[in-house]
């Protein structure tokens, strides 16, 4: 009799153990465990921003996978050219088509192999949402959706003809598009507790190739209402109808409005799930007002667009350029386009080719919060001429070496930049010198020079060239570079009075620590401070004689 009681109570006792295990499991459950590491953030004050991730400064050193490369089977030849760059973020495509090949029918297999194999290598990752819109189109998205015009419609041009592009009109794309984007959310909140995923691209290149507008009956009479007045109000002018307000610009305009409204709806709906930093990436026209606009990709976020952007779609944090202009003089004025008080600077793709790795340097010098190349794999595929023409370690070599100086102090870069601390220059294409002004003090980066004296080299060689400068404090300053030369002078020279290197100390950084390995001196600094293919970093004491 006592022994089936003590059976009763042993029982009894077990079901409230495992009630309080299961309680135990909840409070560990990844709710709590994402309570417990900081949700990635992007903040902002005056007009600088910084993105947070694990609560601390974070500067992306990303590298963007080619588009096909988001299934099990090429994650094999994906890690390894992501581990050689020694990248920090991997971004990487998730499609429509892949997630939800019927309606309604789910699958995130390789999401979950993805994210386990991010953490393995011990780096973040950026999801890219390829749906209605990848390079305009609706190829990414599942055949049931992209084979059926009556149900999903596409863009029609002036002349009545199909374009294959999907309408941002119709409203049965949108609600397809955003439960699809909500689910994907929902699962990766559930399956991401500590973060892996620290920002979310919505669409790929939204746009229309073809066509400025749709131009549907629906369409045109629309566009040949009145524009919003939430859009009129914001941007201070008088109401009218599209043509009235924006004149030769109406069509492209109001196809841009449409398409950052739909790309707002299916963001807003992913964010009410798990609120990640959200952005877009904008396929470029030509950067200078002056020139003529050759056919782009109307409506997207391209620089005559993004007040339009910004007022249609406030749950995008960040538009983001793809720059694939080799030349600086293109390349550093879309920088200036896209770093602007309401937007923050990240390059959301760019070409791997080794001309490209440089405008690493400038990135940060216009305060930017990441730099991405596209092509990062040894799938075998290349976007040449845009990319490099040749694919392997060889041709990531000079991302690399830059990503592998830059790594071990991205976050404290991040913080020093949010301070408007951070100045960067990459290696122009008439390879002259560039003047930073740092207060009292003037950084010439020069190129091209040897590391003793002052004949510069006269054999070609690549442009790859670049320097940063962090002001540490009003005499100190972090300085490193990559084939570059940084000298220093007083910015106004009083009689009689000199600069004088007064401490250069070679140093690293190991998880944000500084750590001592020697002092330059003499020939080290008699020409100024020489940067070559040798990770190198120095805190420079200026001081005068």
């Amino acid at each position: 009799m006592i022994l089936g009681a003590n059976k009763v109570f042993v029982r009894r006792i077990g079901r409230e153990l495992l009630l309080i295990g299961l309680a135990g499991m909840t409070l560990l459950s990844p709710a709590w465990a994402a309570s417990a590491v900081p949700l990635p953030q992007l903040i902002s004050s005056h007009g600088r921003y910084e993105l947070k991730v694990d609560g601390k400064p974070y500067f992306i050193l990303g590298a963007q996978v080619n588009n096909s490369s988001n299934y099990s089977a090429t994650l094999p030849e994906v890690l390894p050219a992501i581990k050689d760059v020694d990248a920090n973020t991997i971004v990487m495509p998730i499609a429509w088509q892949q997630i939800e090949p019927r309606p309604g029918r789910f699958d995130f297999s390789f999401l979950d192999r993805f994210l386990r194999q991010s953490r393995q290598h011990r780096v973040h990752a950026i999801l890219l949402w390829f749906a209605t819109w990848k390079n305009g189109a609706p190829n990414y998205c599942p055949s049931w959706v992209k084979l059926d015009n009556s149900r999903f419609p596409r863009v029609v041009d002036r002349k009545g003809r199909l374009v294959n592009s999907l309408s941002p009109l119709a409203k049965t794309t949108l609600d397809a598009d955003r439960t699809a984007f909500a689910a994907l959310m929902t699962h990766l909140k559930a399956v991401d507790p500590r973060h892996t995923v620290i920002m979310v691209q919505v669409e790929n290149e939204t746009g229309t190739y073809g066509s400025r507008r749709d131009y549907s009956a629906a369409a045109s009479r629309l566009f040949n209402g009145p524009v919003p007045r939430r859009l009129v109000r914001a941007l201070g002018l008088r109401p009218g109808t599209w043509t009235q307000v924006f004149g030769r610009h109406a069509a492209d305009l109001f196809h841009a409005w449409n398409i950052a409204r739909f790309v707002n709806k299916v963001a807003a709906a992913g964010k009410a799930v798990y609120p990640l930093p959200m952005y877009v990436n904008a396929a470029l026209r030509g950067p200078f007002h002056h020139q003529p606009p050759r056919p782009y990709e109307y409506g997207g976020p391209t620089y005559n667009a993004i007040r339009v952007w910004k007022v249609a779609a406030p749950d995008i944090n960040v538009i983001g350029p793809d720059i694939y202009m080799r030349s600086s003089r293109l390349y550093c004025k879309v920088l200036q386009q896209y770093h602007r008080f309401d937007n923050p600077l990240f390059v959301s793709e760019t070409g791997n080719a080794p001309v490209y790795a440089r405008y690493l340097f400038a990135t940060l010098g216009h305060q930017g919060i990441g730099f991405s190349p596209f092509g990062i794999d040894y799938t075998g595929y290349s976007n040449y001429p845009l990319g490099a023409r040749r694919i392997d370690a060889h041709t990531f070599a000079p991302l690399a070496l830059e990503y592998r100086l830059l790594r071990p102090m991205d976050s404290l870069l991040a913080s020093l930049s949010f301070e408007g601390r951070v100045y960067g220059v990459s290696e122009p294409d008439n390879r002259h010198s560039q003047f930073i002004r740092l207060g009292r003090w003037e950084a010439k980066v020069s190129y091209d020079m040897p590391m003793f004296g002052d004949s510069p080299y006269k054999r070609p060689r690549p442009l790859d060239g670049g320097a940063i400068i962090a002001r540490l404090g009003p005499n100190e300053f972090l300085v490193t570079g990559v084939h570059a030369r940084v000298s220093f002078a007083l910015a106004q020279r009083h009689s009689n009075e000199f600069m004088i290197f007064n401490r250069v100390v070679q140093g690293t950084y190991r998880y944000g620590t500084w750590k001592f390995m020697r002092i330059w001196n003499g020939d080290e600094t008699d020409w100024g401070l020489n940067f070559t293919s040798r990770p190198q970093v120095l805190h420079v004491h200026l001081a005068t004689y």
